[in-house]
């Protein structure tokens, strides 16, 4: 990107207005770093220190008041001016306001320029760019050369440590002039010496059966044999043709070492099967067919007593891919509802900035229906201010009235409600009395005074506007009063909610019955009310047991929403995947507890050898830490299925750590089991510390030699770290 203009802007930098408050709105000088991957601003003040941020943490760069920051504290004027650089995680948002409309447009159109650039570059190119700032950071002197102090320092920097003697020998290896230094070739052959890939030699040498290089014959014999693929020579060829990088060697038709690794760490050959990263499965079967992504007071931020609310929690969850989102709603000041955890001292949002939100964001990451869950507290004044609300932001993509003629029986499909919102609250009739009032109105004369007198009536003990009543469709919420009741009286559309503790005890008394209840019916759980530090419950034995909106907090990071992630990490991120067969049959006798015999038996034996990791985080930032890494493989699914695994630890190697040990699984019920890769460091005194996972289906695990990439604990990738596994899945 040499000679780029935009690159060339933000190396140059400039003054922005940084926003936190109405009084505190403060210029700050911005400019990207020469490693043109962190953007670093300071203050006035000579003795404040710089602060920086990586591009590779930025979420999103959104151009006017997007930001509740910028809404709430600057005026509409100002608009064309303001733009925000949004963080993933936890980090609060980045308000800026820029001097002009030209130069705001100008920040925003370079930052997402050079986001792109370092998101879409491959494995290796992320390697040896950060191997290059690693570089930069331990040239002290800036000379450009590496004396044996810089090149330890240099070691510590990529989080391996080295013994002296060691260090020396690579030193003199490289230092071919004798000089005491590293310069240009020495530090590159430094480099290659680093990233040998022994594992991957070893793989490329067995099949390289051509002058040292691999033919199209070759690829296929290896994609066949090891990847247990299907593959033809075209396939060969194509591989050759997008992944090999020596213009020399593709006019050959041949794929060199460095082509092989281009390609085994693309994402079409990673662990995850690459057509599943699509929609895949059938989308028309009726919505309750299917687990959906779903959060539990999606407003937090963090805690459920005194913790923010904000519209960004909303965002964050619905680029998530969640599809069920949480709205509490209050009588609020001005005539306006507001959105927070009732009786708590939790921050409030306006409920039509939650609605503008959710509806600018609800189908970015999917098309498929977002199903609002209303916790009405309103007035009736502030329940018509509710409804007008959502009738008038969301217009015709929200669902007023069933789909098709006639009184419906089952729920639509996801693929018929793309693009839809559907509510989920009290209703105050059946659904079916709107087929029975127009067949009388015919007969009936209605004055408009009527009309009005009804509109407001207290009916089943609720305060609860008829309009707003009527938004709910498919999703009307009622008690549950036991299997039986609810078989034998509730139309398909009314649903009830679990607190966790009832759901599991539910789950696992009675899961056949449970299961059969949600063939035909929607059941959310959501976390109990204990849960103030907004922590989480397994929600597997819930989907187990064919619960669908299985509510978590977004906010938290912990291993369930790991899993969560992984549930919902195929199928296009979609937010729904279809339940197996046999969790949507009325007469099923599946029981996940007892596991008698049936189609959903198809016992597998999982191999997994863990050889290697490549490029993982330092967990303490201090210089001299280095991380003792070790690999735990976990499988979650039907309590037959649950096992986890370990290696050993691997002293001081963040690196290149090869561990080479092979675990084995027994798998009963593939169709609903997970599979996580867990990186922590090693403490022989307290807790292993987190370092990375991936969490996955089982039946999105492909074969052979894989990459398995990593994110860290706000489910985001981990740039350049991975592992290295090969894959075995047999009949048992």
């Amino acid at each position: 990107m040499e000679g780029d203009p935009d690159l060339q802007f933000l190396l140059q930098g400039g003054d922005l207005l940084k926003v936190r408050s109405p009084s505190w709105k403060k210029t700050r000088y911005f400019k990207l770093q020469e490693d043109c991957k962190t953007v670093w601003h300071e203050s006035k003040k000579t003795f404040r220190r710089k602060q920086t941020f990586s591009l590779d943490d930025i979420a999103a760069v959104r151009m006017g008041r997007q930001s509740e920051g910028l809404r709430k504290y600057t005026e509409e004027q100002v608009e064309i001016r303001c733009f925000s650089i949004m963080f993933k995680g936890r980090r609060k948002n980045l308000d800026l306001i820029a001097s002009s409309e030209e130069e705001a447009k100008q920040w925003v159109s370079s930052l997402e320029k050079m986001v792109s650039r370092l998101k879409n570059l491959s494995c290796q190119q992320k390697t040896e760019h950060w191997i290059l700032s690693c570089l930069r950071k331990a040239d002290k002197n800036k000379d450009d050369k590496l004396s044996p102090s810089e090149v330890k320092n240099f070691f510590r920097l990529i989080n391996i440590d080295v013994e002296d003697e060691y260090a020396e020998m690579l030193f003199k290896k490289c230092d071919k002039s004798n000089s005491g230094y590293l310069t240009g070739e020495e530090i590159q052959h430094l480099y290659e010496l680093l990233t040998q890939r022994e594992e991957i030699d070893v793989i490329y040498g067995e099949y390289a059966r051509t002058t040292g290089f691999m033919n199209s014959e070759n690829i296929v014999d290896f994609l066949m044999k090891e990847q247990r693929e299907k593959a033809t020579l075209e396939d060969a060829r194509r591989i050759i043709e997008k992944y090999e990088p020596d213009e020399n060697v593709k006019e050959k038709k041949l794929l060199s070492k460095d082509g092989f690794l281009m390609y085994m760490q693309h994402p079409e050959a990673l662990i995850l099967n690459s057509d599943h990263t699509e929609v895949y499965q059938d989308m028309s079967q009726p919505l309750n067919h299917y687990f959906i992504s779903s959060s539990h007071n999606t407003y937090l931020m963090e805690d459920q007593l005194k913790g923010p609310s904000s519209t960004e929690a909303y965002i964050r969850a619905l680029l998530k891919g969640c599809r069920c989102v949480e709205l509490d709603c209050w009588d609020g000041s001005d005539d306006e509802p507001v959105i927070y955890h009732g009786y708590t001292l939790t921050s409030k949002i306006l409920f039509k900035d939650a609605i503008k939100a959710i509806k600018e964001y609800a189908f970015k990451t999917s098309d498929y229906p977002v199903i609002l869950s209303l916790e009405n507290h309103c007035s009736v004044e502030q329940q018509k201010v509710m409804a007008h609300h959502m009738n008038s932001i969301l217009g015709s993509a929200l669902i007023t009235a069933p789909l098709g003629q006639g009184m419906p029986t089952e729920f639509p499909s996801p693929e018929e409600l793309k693009g839809k919102f559907l509510i989920k609250g009290k209703r105050l009739n059946k659904l079916e009395a709107i087929y029975a009032s127009e067949e009388a109105a015919d007969n009936t004369d209605v004055t408009e005074e009527d009309e009005s007198n009804d509109e407001d009536e207290e009916k089943e003990g609720d305060r609860y506007v008829i309009f707003l009543s009527d938004m709910v469709i498919y999703c009307k919420s009622v008690h549950f009063h036991g299997f039986e009741d609810a078989a034998q009286n509730l139309s398909f559309y009314e649903m009830s909610s679990f607190k966790e503790g009832k759901a599991v005890g539910l789950a696992e008394e009675s899961a056949n019955a449970f299961i059969r209840h949600n063939v035909d019916k929607l059941s959310r759980i959501y976390p109990a009310g204990t849960r103030t530090d907004s922590s989480n419950y397994d929600p597997v034995p819930l989907w187990n047991a064919g619960c669908q909106i299985v509510a978590l907090n977004f906010q938290t990071n912990c291993t369930d929403m790991d899993v969560n992630q992984g549930r919902f990490l195929v199928n296009g991120k979609s937010g729904y995947i279809l339940k197996p067969a046999y969790m949507r049959d009325l007469a099923t006798d599946f029981d996940p507890i007892t596991l008698t015999r049936g189609d959903w038996l198809k016992h597998k034996t999982l191999h997994v050898m863990i050889i290697s990791a490549q490029q993982l985080p330092k967990v303490n930032k201090k210089k001299s830490s280095i991380v003792d890494p070790l690999v735990k493989v976990e499988v979650f699914g039907v309590p037959a299925d649950v096992a986890e695994k370990e290696t050993n630890a691997i002293e001081n190697n963040g690196f290149n750590p090869a561990w080479n040990e092979n675990f084995q699984f027994d798998v009963y019920v593939p169709d609903l089991a997970l599979v996580r890769f867990l990186v922590e460091d090693h403490d022989s005194t307290s807790d292993n510390e987190f370092v990375g996972q991936y969490t996955l289906p089982f039946n999105s695990l492909k074969m052979g030699y894989r990459h398995v990439p990593l994110l860290n604990k706000n489910g985001d990738l981990l740039p350049s770290a991975g592992l290295f596994v090969h894959i075995m899945v047999v009949d048992a």
